[in-house]
């Protein structure tokens, strides 16, 4: 099994493109995928939610002056965008991106709102059709249960997959049980796990990786740097995790790690993208960029050799899975 797209060791993730907390400019988006697309990215991930539809017209607008032969793109289903012209002088406070809350979100996983929003996605982007399409975030849809969601969304789903309309579909989430409950519901091909198999926590290793091994479904790992907090060699207060302030816990965690990637001549950043590369079902990590250079660096650091010594010492301190 498996999908055979091309996807590379560093995949592109698209929220800032969205102008995710702070906003940018057209321009300097563009600069940020042409410093990913010159680094040899050929990974472009991205979805409505991000940005009410900018991020995906944003990359849609760039991938256009590209062969389309030479690169994979996802996107995502599950939040379709519906006009809301009595918040348009307002901003994006629920999705945290500063643009006009000119579209509001409207959950949908049936078979009618996953095939509309793949419709939506392509007509934004601009594209014939996209690689993926990942269920996002069924787990934050309060409005029915968590099986519900996935036990709609998956089967929607994988029959545009059978009509050929994506080539791959999945779950994009942060919950390894929704991940594990998508995996089992039906025949998937790819999961985007976020924050989850990381150096900081591996949660998705109990049980979502041995069932991906099992049943020849593929991983890209996004948030390998768990929103920031193993970004800096030396990570310290201030720093993000889940999008918010890093707890102080997780800090202690994260300076602990770091010693030991000195120990053996390693930046934490480096061990951080290299570490999900370990496992075999593990296909690309997923990085997102507020800069151009925060691309080259990052791709550059997936290049640094790291030995194997560095591993073995986290594994007896019981940092990553022996």
């Amino acid at each position: 099994m498996g999908t055979g797209l091309s996807l590379g060791p560093a995949g592109f993730g698209g929220a800032n493109l969205g102008n995710i907390f702070t906003a940018m400019s057209d321009e300097h988006a563009a600069a940020i995928l042409e410093a990913a697309w010159d680094a040899g990215v050929r990974y472009f991930d991205t979805a409505p939610h991000y940005g009410l539809g900018l991020a995906e017209r944003r990359l849609g607008a760039f991938l256009r002056t590209r062969p389309r032969a030479e690169y994979v793109v996802s996107t995502k289903a599950g939040r379709l965008l519906v006009p809301s012209p009595e918040t348009s002088d307002k901003f994006d406070d629920e999705g945290q991106f500063a643009v006009p809350a000119d579209m509001r979100r409207v959950w949908d996983f049936t078979a009618g709102g996953v095939r509309r929003s793949l419709e939506e996605s392509l007509e934004r982007l601009g594209l014939d059709a996209v690689d993926v399409l990942f269920l996002h975030d069924p787990d934050e849809h309060t409005g029915q249960p968590l099986a519900t969601s996935v036990g709609q969304g998956v089967p929607a789903a994988v029959a545009l997959r059978e009509e050929g309309l994506v080539r791959a579909v999945g779950i994009g989430s942060k919950s390894t049980e929704a991940l594990v409950m998508g995996v089992r519901t039906g025949p998937v091909d790819m999961m985007m796990v976020a924050g989850r198999y990381t150096l900081l926590e591996q949660p998705a290793a109990a049980e979502l990786i041995p069932e991906c091994r099992e049943r020849g479904v593929e991983i890209v790992v996004a948030g390998p740097f768990n929103s920031g907090l193993l970004s800096t060699p030396n990570p310290g207060a201030g720093a993000r995790y889940e999008y918010g302030d890093a707890p102080a816990a997780m800090v202690a965690r994260a300076q602990r790690l770091a010693v030991i990637c000195a120990e053996h001549g390693v930046d934490l950043p480096v061990a951080a993208l290299r570490f999900p590369l370990r496992e075999p079902v593990v296909r690309a990590v997923v990085l997102g960029a507020t800069e151009p250079v925060h691309v080259r660096e990052n791709v550059a650091r997936l290049a640094v050799p790291v030995p194997d010594a560095l591993w073995t010492h986290l594994a007896a301190e019981g940092l990553i899975p022996a």
